[in-house]
């Protein structure tokens, strides 16, 4: 093969019985593990039939997102966005073409909170976002998140927002109101003990200390507060009281995770098919793994990831097993900063960041990122330097909440995000920081560690040949997933033989995935891929590529001829 070159090389991490080292052969060093196979060298098939760019083709084609593909074919290889988006749909941003705008600027993951709205209305989304996939050409995933069961306010007389002032006087009350019946600022609390439970002289924050109210009397189920911070309230907005500088913890902290309507909700999630499912304010690792049970017997097969939301005290206290236990975790620093000291979330935030890294699990920074875009078409610049500095972490993805569900400027503040990743992602690569974290072994098996330890060579490989690209065949998503763990300089592309597995590795940090049917003979998946790639304009000759599959445990450098 004129002009290219291949270097195969097949790991093992130990030499046993179980795998026994074998004479070396060149150009090739092989030494077996379980099931290996043997790659010939063959010239490159002539290109496959594939679809106009942009357009998802069919079964047997390749299918990929279709902004990933632009910007691919404009910007090369290096200049692609490592970190993932997630937007939070609402009122602002739930027909189709506001869905479509989103997918354009980047949107990854599209979230559908369940604190809002009707499972009517959260369907229809889902439907919006699936038939944007289908006939747009993205690969956009959902994510439900349930509603909890920590104390929230309901909603406000069916406005999207209301503004509280200094020195105003509200009362929160355990009463049901019809909305027409009820009285000027009053707002109804979820919570039955709740005016049991506060004393005259505790402070209410809401969403946080977004706004503050002091109590100063209390009539039966009533809570007649004074607004000493000033700010906007927003429906379905969580609730803490603090007494002498601590916050209270009585009859909510009994309050079970996972509520009556959160179980009606996830099972309205695993009949739409939604890719995770995050669950609110969980408190221990049993929570996850009950949850994943419930969805194994109702739903066999299914690929649903559940991510877990450290927004409470009491996730920190079983931080590692729920991360261990969750398919990725979401540092809701809203909620969080409610109930720690505030000074701490951002050690918090670097902690939960780290310790998915080296636990193999995606991570989320969510909350707050760019909250003054609610109302005004730029952000902050101390804004901007929060979202460069999770950007700087490396966490897998960011996520927009209020800001595209029901703020002014969702489309210019996805932008924001993207602008700021690539800036911070741009600089990393100039100064050559490449990560040299050193990580854990994740894997229960030698097998699995025999993986492991190859995509931790590939990443390192890759760094060192400045490859353009690493390829990675997964039939489950895991292999990738562990490359992706190490923060390779360069872009991985995952090739993957369901949209359900393509959509769910959108979550992770540097992997472009692919819906692509492939088997187990290595090569002609290689000529396939290099065909239609190539056809597409997505690589070109000289390219260098690494591949990794786990078919095979193995590692190939090739140049794309």
């Amino acid at each position: 093969m004129s002009g290219s070159f291949r270097c195969s090389i097949s790991l093992s991490l130990l030499h046993s019985n179980e795998f026994p080292r074998i004479p070396v052969t060149k150009p090739r060093i092989h030494v077996p593990v379980p099931k290996p196979m043997t790659v010939a060298l063959s010239k490159v098939v002539s290109p496959l039939r594939v679809a106009a760019p942009g357009v998802m083709i069919e079964a047997a084609g390749l299918e990929v997102d279709r902004v990933t593909e632009a910007e691919l074919k404009e910007n090369g290889f290096r200049s692609t966005r490592k970190t993932k988006m997630v937007c939070t749909i609402g009122p602002r941003t739930c027909e189709f073409e506001e869905i479509e705008a989103l997918a354009v600027g980047g949107m990854n993951v599209a979230r559908v909170n369940m604190c809002h709205g009707t499972r009517e209305w959260h369907r229809d989304v889902i439907r919006r976002v699936r038939q944007l996939n289908e006939e747009k050409g993205f690969a956009v995933a959902v994510m439900m998140d349930t509603e909890g069961s920590e104390i929230h306010m309901d909603d406000l007389n069916d406005v999207e927002s209301t503004k509280a002032e200094d020195g105003q006087i509200w009362t929160f009350t355990v009463r049901a109101f019809d909305q027409p019946s009820r009285p000027e600022r009053t707002i109804t609390v979820n919570y039955d003990g709740f005016a049991e439970d506060v004393k005259v002289g505790d402070e209410l924050l809401v969403d946080g200390g977004m706004v503050t109210f002091v109590v100063i009397e209390k009539i039966g189920p009533d809570v007649i507060c004074r607004c000493t911070d000033p700010g906007l309230l927003l429906p379905r907005a969580n609730l803490t009281f603090w007494r002498n500088g601590s916050l209270v913890r009585e009859r909510n902290a009994m309050l079970p995770t996972i509520s009556s309507k959160d179980w009606l909700d996830i099972d309205f999630g695993i009949e739409e098919g939604v890719d995770f499912i995050a669950v609110s304010f969980v408190k221990s690792a049993e929570v996850i793994k009950t949850l994943k049970s419930y969805i194994i017997d109702r739903s066999p097969g299914s690929q649903i990831g559940i991510i877990a939301k450290i927004e409470s005290i009491d996730s920190l206290k079983n931080l590692e097993e729920i991360i261990q236990v969750s398919d990725g975790t979401m540092v809701a620093r809203g909620d969080l900063g409610a109930q720690i000291p505030l000074e701490q979330v951002p050690l918090v935030q670097h902690e939960v960041i780290q310790l998915c890294r080296q636990l193999n699990k995606p991570v989320i920074v969510a909350s707050q990122l760019l909250e003054s875009m609610i109302e005004y078409p730029i952000p902050t610049r101390a804004e901007v330097a929060d979202v460069s500095e999770a950007v700087g972490q490396e966490a897998d993805a960011l996520m927009l909440s209020s800001e595209s569900a029901m703020g002014q400027y969702p489309e210019k503040a996805l932008a924001v995000l993207r602008s700021v990743s690539l800036r911070i992602e741009k600089c990393r690569r100039e100064e050559k920081h490449w990560d040299v974290t050193d990580l854990r072994i994740v894997s229960s098996s030698k097998l699995d560690e025999i993986s492991e330890e190859i995509c931790n060579t590939t990443s390192r490989m890759a760094n060192k040949l400045k490859a353009d690209a690493i390829f990675v065949y997964t039939k489950t998503g895991q292999t990738a997933s562990l490359l992706s763990r190490n923060r390779p300089d360069c872009p991985i592309f995952a090739f993957a033989p369901s949209t359900s597995i393509q959509r769910c590795l959108n979550l992770k940090w540097g992997l472009i995935p692919f819906r692509l049917d492939f088997s187990d003979d290595m090569e002609s998946n290689l000529n396939r891929t290099f065909s239609l790639l190539k056809a597409r304009a997505m690589i070109k000759s000289g390219d260098l590529i690494i591949v990794v599959s786990d078919v095979m445990q193995s590692i190939q450098a090739i140049k794309v001829p």
